[in-house]
């Protein structure tokens, strides 16, 4: 049976994705735009691009009980209908703390759809196909956003036709998925957040997810202002946005595989010390045309792939039956980042002027490559402790018996089995005898070859084992039954140092406890 491509197995939740991402880049472009036009506070730009990842992230939990009361295509329509009627009520209503609003429930919605398409790709990807099937979501979700942002430029005058292109888009993001013929995926289950235990294993990964948080966040919300104020047209402004999100999508295989190839951590830290460079040549220099195009394209192939090497390395310490709550852990972390972002950034923006939008940002990454390399270091200064203390865990004392099997009995590393093993071919080689009456004189004998047998010992049969039976079975044995080997002719086989009491009597409690479990 021939297997189907990624893309085509999943083609109507591809062009839901599309045109769902498709809206939401070109509203949150036309919203930056037009209160820049309108030379609005920027505090009140940074706050409706708080207000949107709020509603993200409080939106998982309303997401996860929609979607298991009525089912993943039910969930997307409801959602999508309430976003499509927030987008349009910008139009409608042109007030600013109804904007604010509107922005949450639009945040709300779009992370219920986020949750029905995620979770219906990672169910019903095969294992094979998985990364795959990821990587297909991301191209399309960043080609939408791309798109997004080329179409705003068509509107220089920023009326309501592109609030009617967002409905749109929205809209018919249901018509995929509507009459998709894929089997509906089961309901999704809560996942427990373990947030301080991720916390105090995870140190360089979180920090990482909540420093990208606010540079993602307050670049979407306050870039376009930013360039706007700069004196550039739509049309450039929309390139501009575009050229950044381009980047963000071109840099994803090649730092992925490089991942792959250094360590993570290592990784990080050479990409916020790069980024801290490159936003603060922008922030301080006048960099125009192509030359600015140029930076933002290096903005944006370091910035945007923060998140994914650090959700990399977060995975890399976590077990398998972790991944959910992690990530969980990771959504809820970068949502927060990107709530403080845009309002930090605008706060600082109204205060020291447009400029502090990357001279904010380049402080965010510089105190993130600091805090990496403190952890960094602290987490050798302990694998250094650790490896020092290891060896001091067992010291093998010198001895008479070092090399002898009684060592490898009383040594705590060793398999019991083994040592029983070495002990009984020892026996075989060492002695013929197959008295089972003499058998613990002669494992004595074999072990201490000085040692004389006592012949007043009590008579016990003990049980067979594996050394006697190959002993009756070979027909070149001289030995008569009930000889035993004279200390003389011990000596002369095995010159020994004697030794004591109390090792012959080890030796021979080890022998009888064996016994009985090799026979079975």
């Amino acid at each position: 049976m021939q297997q189907t491509g990624p893309f085509r197995a999943f083609s109507s939740l591809y062009f839901s994705t599309f045109l769902m991402v498709l809206g939401a880049g070109l509203l949150t472009t036309y919203l930056g735009l037009y209160l820049a036009k309108e030379q609005v506070n920027q505090l009140w730009i940074g706050g409706l691009m708080s207000l949107y990842y709020l509603g993200l992230v409080l939106g998982s939990k309303v997401g996860h009980k929609l979607i298991a009361r009525v089912g993943h295509i039910r969930a997307f329509v409801a959602s999508t209908g309430l976003v499509t009627a927030s987008a349009l009520g910008h139009g409608l209503v042109p007030d600013l703390t109804f904007w604010l609003l509107l922005r949450f429930l639009v945040g709300m919605g779009m992370m219920c759809q986020y949750m029905v398409l995620e979770s219906w790709l990672n169910e019903q990807a095969d294992n094979h196909q998985r990364g795959a099937v990821f990587a297909s979501y991301m191209i399309v979700s960043y080609f939408g956003m791309v798109a997004g942002q080329l179409i705003i430029g068509s509107f220089p005058e920023l009326g309501l036709e592109p609030l009617l292109l967002v409905a749109i888009g929205f809209a018919l993001s249901i018509v995929p998925i509507g009459i998709t013929r894929r089997i509906h995926p089961a309901p999704l289950h809560p996942a427990p957040l373990q947030i301080s235990a991720f916390w105090q294993r995870m140190p360089q990964s979180l920090t990482t997810i909540t420093v990208a948080g606010i540079i993602v966040g307050a670049f979407y919300g306050l870039a376009p202002a930013y360039v706007s104020n700069t004196g550039l047209a739509n049309e450039q402004v929309a390139l501009f946005m575009a050229v950044t999100i381009i980047a963000g999508l071109v840099a994803q295989w090649p730092m992925g595989k490089l991942s792959d190839r250094i360590p993570r951590s290592r990784l990080l830290r050479t990409n916020s010390a790069l980024l801290t460079l490159v936003v603060l040549l922008i922030a301080i220099l006048p960099l125009s045309g192509h030359i600015l195009l140029l930076a933002t394209f290096c903005f944006g192939f370091l910035a945007f792939t923060l998140y994914p090497i650090a959700t990399a390395l977060a995975n890399q310490h976590a077990e398998q039956d972790e991944r959910v709550s992690l990530s969980a852990v990771i959504l809820l972390t970068f949502g927060i980042g990107a709530c403080l972002g845009p309002l930090l950034a605008s706060a600082l923006m109204q205060l020291l002027g447009n400029f502090m939008l990357y001279g904010f940002m380049g402080l965010c990454s510089f105190l993130l490559f600091l805090r990496l390399q403190r952890v960094n270091y602290s987490q050798k200064q302990a694998a250094r402790i650790v490896a020092s203390q290891q060896p001091d865990d067992y010291v093998m004392a010198s001895s008479d018996v070092f090399s002898s099997p009684l060592a490898a009995a009383l040594d705590p590393r060793v398999d019991e089995e083994v040592v029983q093993a070495q002990m009984l071919d020892n026996d075989v080689d060492t002695d013929d005898s197959d008295d089972p009456q003499t058998e613990q004189s002669e494992l004595a004998q074999a072990e201490q070859p000085s040692s004389a047998i006592d012949p007043t010992e009590p008579d016990e049969e003990p049980s067979k084992e594996p050394g006697q039976a190959a002993d009756e079975e070979t027909p070149d044995s001289n030995t008569k039954p009930g000889s035993t080997k004279t200390e003389g002719d011990s000596n002369k086989e095995q010159p020994t140092a004697e030794p004591t009491d109390s090792t012959e009597t080890i030796v021979s409690r080890l022998a009888q406890r064996q016994g009985p479990q090799n026979t079975d």
